[in-house]
This record gives structure tokens, sequence and C-alpha cells, in this order.
């Protein structure tokens, strides 16, 4: 077999260098043992893979897409508990599968990437120990919650007692007999709430907006169901395609007011706020935004559990934070042992707070000084042979993060095969950019997330979403047809001498 264009400029396979080793990591180090193209290191900041199934371990965490959709396709896994898995199992399958695919020996932990700088031939990466690397290639799989938000609030560095961001749980600390206060109600206030409340000392929720939480039961798989699973994999696909499915009509309920999927998830998060015994606290927790506008939260029992004894919703505004707990607008000061913080990520931070320069020096931050862009999500003008799995207008909320990154990182793959066969360097056209950003915020404007009278992680600073605005499937069939390379800047790269 004859030379590549890649190696008959170079001399050699090109090589990748990839950013983060959580789900999307260990799967773009999958693709690339399988096509042979196995001159890669991966970099990861912590010492384990599974990124933010590493990061957080708090009481209660699950995922709220359903385990046998949560995995790849390719590695379906006939050993989960529950229909929406735990944290503790879906950091084994993570760290297991990297093993298995043989990716865990492309890995360097505790090695965090600092910059990177095109250099009109590659990539020279600077690490924060000091060291430096380069590629041909460069592929951030940092995720969308790995940029902590804490929240600026009076006081916080007076509190006495314990305090920590949920992503950073404190294990030591013995919750038994301890008043417990969570700042926050998203996915993860909820589930803690679920896991705590009406077991410790007392608990208090503070509530800033009300959510709409829909009844989804968490049942468990039995033995006999796990041994079915185990002999008959087609039985997993068969739910992976449902579910799937399921997903799609979930994304059109949830974003278009006139869909026909959207009047049965409605009617369940009416029935489950109806579960709210009390007048006044149902009124409390009645969102007085559209469903769907904030990503939905799914719960089997949250309700339930914030009426449990010694448990309650503060909706009294935080004045500040008092060395014995909080002080309310009211004036009541409510008494903590244990401060939670349950302030979420900044989910648009993407690649950053790594700093990478393109073309002519040309910086990411430049390019993104209006918002955050991609092509088709994944690349960014002016920045050659650089991809992103999970980049800006990404399908985010309450669909599988693995199924989307498969589809990405194979996308990516054909880029990254055209580019080591015809030695070039690809980066998208500015203008073939410009125009599908503005058919996304078009598209955006038309969704709940834009109409629905919220203010949610989702909008960009004027106010319109900053993700996937079309229903899945769209995105489905439009990154299983391939990249479009009449869209990009493509230039052969300058020979060089072997490295």
């Amino acid at each position: 077999m004859g030379m590549s264009g890649f190696e008959q400029a170079t001399g050699r396979k090109p090589r990748t260098v990839i950013i983060g080793a959580g789900m999307s990591g260990i799967l773009m180090g999958y693709r690339l043992l399988k096509a042979g193209l196995d001159h890669f290191t991966i970099y990861e900041k912590g010492e384990s893979c599974g990124g933010t199934w590493r990061e957080s371990t708090y009481p209660g965490l699950h995922c709220d897409v359903k385990s046998h959709h949560y995995c790849y396709s390719f590695a379906l896994n006939p050993t989960w508990s529950k229909e929406f898995p735990a944290q503790p199992e879906i950091y084994a399958y993570f760290n297991r599968q990297a093993e298995e695919f043989g990716v865990l020996d492309k890995i360097r932990f505790r090695t965090e990437v600092g910059e990177a700088r095109w250099d009109g031939a590659k990539w020279q990466i600077a690490l924060k120990d000091g060291s430096s690397d380069w590629a041909d290639i460069l592929v951030s799989a940092t995720g969308f919650l790995h940029m902590i938000n804490y929240p600026e609030m009076p006081g916080l560095e007076t509190f006495k007692g314990a305090k920590f961001h949920t992503a950073r749980w404190d294990h030591s600390v013995s919750l038994e007999d301890k008043r417990i206060g969570v700042i926050g109600t998203g996915s993860t206030a909820v589930q803690i709430t679920s896991a705590l409340a009406g077991k410790v000392k007392h608990f208090s929720l503070f509530q800033r907006t009300p959510q709409w939480v829909l009844h989804v039961p968490n049942e468990p798989y039995s033995e006999d169901q796990r041994q079915e699973f185990a002999k008959n994999p087609g039985l997993m696909m068969d739910i992976y395609r449902e579910t799937e499915d399921a997903a799609h009509y979930l994304t059109m309920g949830i974003m278009f007011e006139d869909s026909p999927y959207r009047a049965d998830l409605v009617q369940n998060a009416l029935d489950n706020l109806a579960k709210i015994k009390d007048p006044d606290l149902r009124a409390r927790m009645t969102p007085d935004y559209a469903f769907g506008c904030k990503r939905l939260i799914m719960s089997p029992d949250f309700y339930e559990a914030i009426q449990r004894p010694n448990t309650e919703l503060v909706d009294d505004p935080i004045e500040r934070v008092v060395p014995e707990g909080i002080l309310t607008k009211s004036g009541r000061t409510i008494e903590l042992d244990v401060l939670v913080l349950a302030t979420g990520f900044n989910a648009l931070a993407y690649i950053r707070p790594v700093e990478v320069f393109g073309e002519d020096g040309i910086s990411l931050e430049e390019v993104w000084a209006k918002r955050p862009i991609a092509y088709e999500t994944m690349t960014v003008p002016h920045m050659p042979n650089f991809f992103m799995i999970g980049g800006p207008y990404s399908p985010v909320g309450n669909i599988s993060l693995v199924r989307v990154s498969e589809l990405q990182s194979g996308w990516i793959m054909q880029c990254i095969e055209k580019i080591a066969a015809e030695g070039v360097a690809i980066a998208p056209r500015q203008d073939a950019t410009d125009v599908m950003i503005e058919g996304f915020r078009e598209q955006a404007r038309k969704t709940i997330w834009y109409k629905g009278g919220c203010s949610s992680w989702y909008l960009d600073s004027e106010g319109v979403p900053g993700i996937y605005p079309y229903p899945s499937d769209k995105f489905k069939q439009d990154v299983s047809a391939g990249p479009r390379f009449g869209d990009f800047a493509i230039r052969p790269l300058p020979e060089t001498e072997p490295a």
C-alpha cells in the first residue's frame, strides 16, 4: 500500500492529541485505534477516566437517560442494576471500556493542557506541568460539566460549618444528625433531596426558581433480566433503539408548543405537582414559565421527599451567608451545619480554560467574542485540524450524550481520514459557519427555550438558546451524512522533516 498524502508531506502517520478522558475522549481514542491511527495521546487533568462521573459523587447521583442508552452502542452493558444508572456503575463502565478498548495506555493522567497554538503545520501544545507536546490534529473532548459555577454570594467565606460544591462532595463530612442546606433546584439538588430529606436532622432546600419535574420511575432490573441481557444482546439493542426513539419524541414534546407529544408530558408534570398536599407549598413550587423552558428534571420521588419530616423548602430569597447559616431577605436565620452548593457548571465553557490560537495567531476567544460558535457543532473557523466533541450548538438536555458523541466522533473521523489521505489542513469557512449559526439562531427562536419565559443556562448573552434547536433525528441524519468539504478551507500541509 502506498503512502498517504499525509505521510508524503511529513514522512509519518498523523499524530492526534485528545483533551479529556471522559466518555467522549475514550470514544475518540477507540475510533483512532480502530482506524490504525495509533499515534495519539489523551491528556486528562484528573487521576482516572470518567469525566463528570469521576468528579461528581454526591448522594443520589444517577443519570436521567436510561442505562441501556447511556452506553456505547457497540459495547452494551448487561449488568446495569436499574433503568436509570447510578454514578458508581457509570464510572465503572467507562473505566472498564477504556481498558477493554486498549485506550488506557494512551492516557496521561494528572496532566492539564494549558495552551494549544497552530504554527502553520501542526499544533504546539503547552502543558500546565511545564512540559510540551505537539499534534497534527487536536480534539477537544472536555465535555460540558467541568467548569464549576460557584455562586457570588455575600458572606459565603464566613460560614463556620462544612461547605462544598456538589462536584467536590466532601465524603469525610458526616451527615448524620446534621442540619443540611442545599442551594439550587436543578437535577442535582433534586437528586440530593431525594437521597437525604427525612434522613438527616433537618434538610433545607433553597429555591430561587421552581422547576417542572416529570415523574419517571426508576425500576431495578432483576437478576433474571440481567442474565437474559447477557445471553441475548439483541434484547439490549431493542431497548437501545426504543429509548432512542423515545428520546426523539421527548425532545419534540419539550421544544415545540404544537408538538403532538407535548400534552402527555405536561399532564405528567401537573399530576406530579398534585402530589404536594399543602396547597401553599404546591403554589410555591409551581413554575410561572412554560413547561420545558428549562432543562426538564426527572425524578421518581422528589415531591414525596420535599414533604418528609424535618424538611423544608425555603423560597424566601437569600440575603447573605452568615457564620451560623443563611440569612434570608425577611430577616430569618436558618442555622446549618453543612452548606451544599448545587449551583451547576458553566456549560458554555467548552474547551476553556485551555487557550487556543489558530491561523495567524487568532485566538479562540476572538472567534468566540460574541458567542461560542461552531460549524456542524464540531469545528471552528480559523482553527485548522481542530475538532470538538460536544462543541457549541450540540444537542444537550434530556438525550444521551453518548449517542451524540458517537455521531460526532464518526464525523470527525471522516475529516481525519481526509487529512491523512491528502496531507491537508482543513477548517470550516467563516461564511459557511455564519450561515449555519444564523440558521440555528433563527430556528432556536421558535423553541420553547426562547419563548417560554424563563432564564436558563441554554441562553447566550442575547437570550437566544445556544444548543441544537431541531429534533434529535435531524441531527442524526445531518451528521451521519458526513462532512460537506465544499464548506471548508482546505490547504496542503507544508513539507516537513519527519518528526
